[in-house]
Parts: C-alpha cells; structure tokens; sequence
C-alpha cells in the first residue's frame, strides 16, 4: 500500500519536468500557454529570497501560494543580496543572517566575506545551492506555479554593493574593481565573462522544468549605469545555451515605465513595476505578454493593490505579481500583519487577489482582447472603467471609483 503513493509523486515529478515549457499561447500572444491551458499568471509572494535564504521555509512559502490557487513567483538568483535593515524591511528574505545566504557561486576557504564568512570563487559553482534551486523550482512545479527566474538586480546603494560577491573584495579572483553604478556596465571584461558564466549555468541546471521564465535584471533602469547592449548580452547566453536543447524558455525585461524601446525579438515577456493599465495598451502591438511583476510601495493597505490588479488585468495584461511583506524569514505562511514594509501584503489580500484570479479563468480569455470603447457612458467621477471583450460573445468589465453606477454599454443585437 505504501508504493502507490510514491510512485504516483515519482510520475508527477517527471511528468512536470518533461513537459513543454511554459509558452506565449499560440493563438493569442498576449498571454500563455501552460501544460495544454491558457494561463494567466497571479500571485502575492515573498521578497524573491526564498532560496538564497536558508533561514527561510520555501516548502510552507509554496503551499500558501497553491492554497490560493496562485501560480507565480519571482525568485532572485543570489547573484544580488540584501543586508539586515535594507529598505526598512522586517524579516527580508533578501537579507540572510551570516552564515545563512547561498548563492551559484562556491565558498572558498579564504577568510574576508563582508559578513565574516568565507570569500567567493566567482570560477566555481556551488552545488548544495543548486540542488536547493532545483527543489525549490520542482515544489513549485508540483504546485503548478511558475517561477520567474531574476538573474540580476541593480546595486540600489554602496551597502548591497559592499555585500555582492561581484565586488572585488568579497571574491578570491579580483573580480569586480568597479563602484556599484558600473557592475553591469561591460567596462570590466572579467566581471562581464562571470556574470554571462553564472547566465549559463542557471540555463543549464534548470532547462528541464516546464514552470521557469527568465528574467534578466530587476530595476536595470535605476541608479543608471547600465550599458544598453549588456541585457542583450545576457539574452543570447540564455538563447545560446538553450539552443542544442527541446526546451527553450521565455525571457523578460523588466522595462521602465511607458512604451518599450527597441524591443529584443527573443524577448517574450515585458514586465513593469508598479504597473498602470496603460503601460498594457501602450505597447499591446508587440504581441508580447504584458506584465506587473512587483508592485510599488504606494500605501499599506489592501484596497490599492486588489485596484492594481484587477486594472491590469482586465486591461488585457497576464501576469499580476504583488510583493507582499507578510512573508517574512520568520513568517513562511505570510502572516506577519504588522510588517511596517514600503508596501502592502496580508492573507486578506491573498484571498481577494484569488478572487480575480478565479474570475478571470472564467473565461475563454484568448479570444477576447481589451476594448473599454464597448463603455458609452456611465463611467463614474474619477473613475475608471475597464473591459475585456469577445464582441457578441461576452464581456467582462471592472469599474473603479466611488458612488453609484449605471453604465450605458453598446452590445449587438441578440440574446
């Protein structure tokens, strides 16, 4: 009686592993396919340390997210880390306890890490930080949540700088004589050749799930710095390395607010922060996916961020991904309430956001597409309307504002 069970895990397993990666639907780009489904991703998790933190119980972590139906992470790769007080957060997952932070590259025996552990060798790879990447991911998979896999993230003050294992004194191999505004400037070659080194391992290590996209940097756009061809760089290592191999995965940009620029035609995913529906009809011609992968830290309460959603979402975007601070190295299952973070997050807002999620599987999403125009009148004081539509088929529609509503909506003649 006991082998029934393990062999139905062993299957689940290898069927979520084998499976074709998650991809834009082939009938309607602007959102994905997922094991044979349409899929739009939407979550509220943790501050992208769940691996990198050893402290931290990613096993609890997912279960709360799959309790809600939810099927998206963000997870930071460890190649950036945050210290104890950054940002003012409480329990940061990003921020390890010495002696508690991991990441692709090995520990050496040589004394001298910022924290007082060992330094880095930027040449060799961790193991045990793998099998924790993989089992972190393969979780996810048995869930059905996808993971967005964050390569980089921009070195926001000299303190996270002080802390990276890119920085010259924190690694045995004289990697990284730059300030933090030049890491991901190509202006060293050795730092360069390290940061595409670590690009192609992660490749490598994770190419046979189906439930990861990359992305190549968080906020490449803040503190300036950034040389505009090194994100092209890191999209070919993904491409190159993926390219003798069945499975091919999507790659994202976290994008600067407005229209996108020059958009990478291997890049399939365009994801903002703090996201306004307009950003989704701005750029609605790529024929790309859409995405708010972290919103901002305007205000604590719950109201804000269920408005963000449902206005990106019903505005034709696909993935609404909240950073919600009641997950902390302490509270694995979200329920630290009294966070006091720059931002939102409870196990209230869990529960409204997989309302939205609910509602939008409730229809055959890929074949609607946003048309608010379908609103004649009605709309109310500074408030917002928003529409998805399958003319003559269904509509589905979100008002935003205060007082009473009565909207005046053109439909065709039928029943």
């Amino acid at each position: 009686m006991r082998v029934t069970p393990i062999v139905v895990l062993f299957s689940l397993a290898i069927s979520a592993a084998s499976a074709a990666p998650l991809r834009l639907h082939p009938d309607n780009p602007h959102y994905f396919e997922f094991r044979g489904k349409p899929a739009v991703l939407i979550t509220s998790g943790e501050h992208y340390g769940a691996v990198m933190n050893l402290d931290f119980d990613f096993r609890v972590y997912l279960d709360e997210l799959a309790r809600h139906g939810f099927n998206h992470t963000r997870l930071f790769s460890g190649t950036y880390r945050e210290v104890p007080g950054s940002f003012n957060i409480i329990g940061n997952t990003l921020a390890p306890a010495p002696g508690k932070y991991v990441c692709p590259w090995a520990r050496t025996d040589q004394p001298g890490y910022f924290d007082g552990g060992s330094k880095f060798d930027l040449t060799k790879w961790d193991a045990s930080y793998f099998a924790r990447l993989k089992e972190f991911v393969g979780e996810a998979a048995q869930h059905g949540i996808v993971v967005e896999i964050n390569l980089f993230c921009t070195m926001y003050g000299d303190d996270l700088w002080k802390a990276s294992p890119m920085n010259a004194a924190n690694n045995v191999n004289n990697i990284g004589n730059v300030d933090r505004g030049e890491v991901y400037a190509l202006k060293e070659k050795a730092l360069t050749d390290a940061q595409l080194a670590v690009t192609r391992k992660v490749a490598q290590e994770l190419n046979s799930f189906d439930n990861i996209y990359y992305e190549v940097c968080n906020e490449p756009y803040e503190r300036g710095g950034l040389h505009p061809d090194w994100q092209d760089r890191v999209v070919t290592a993904i491409v190159e390395t993926e390219a003798g191999v069945s499975n091919k995965h999507l790659i994202s940009i976290n994008q600067p607010h407005g229209r996108v620029q020059k958009p990478n035609p291997a890049v399939s995913i365009h994801n903002f922060h703090a996201a306004k529906p307009e950003f989704v009809t701005t750029n609605y011609h790529l024929n790309k996916v859409i995405g708010d992968n972290e919103t901002g830290g305007s205000a604590r309460d719950d109201a804000t961020y269920r408005r963000e959603a449902w206005q990106f979402i019903l505005a034709g975007g696909a993935i609404f991904s909240h950073l919600d601070f009641s997950f902390a190295t302490t509270h694995p299952r979200g329920t630290f309430v009294d966070h006091k973070a720059p931002g939102g997050g409870s196990p209230a807002l869990r529960k409204q956001l997989a309302v939205l999620k609910r509602f939008i599987e409730g229809f055959d999403f890929v074949r609607m597409r946003p048309d608010p125009s379908v609103i004649k009148a009605g709309v109310p004081p500074q408030g917002r309307v928003f529409a998805l539509v399958e003319p003559g088929v269904v509509y589905a529609i979100y008002v935003s504002g205060r007082g009473p509503v009565e909207l005046t909506v053109e439909l065709p003649k039928g029943t």
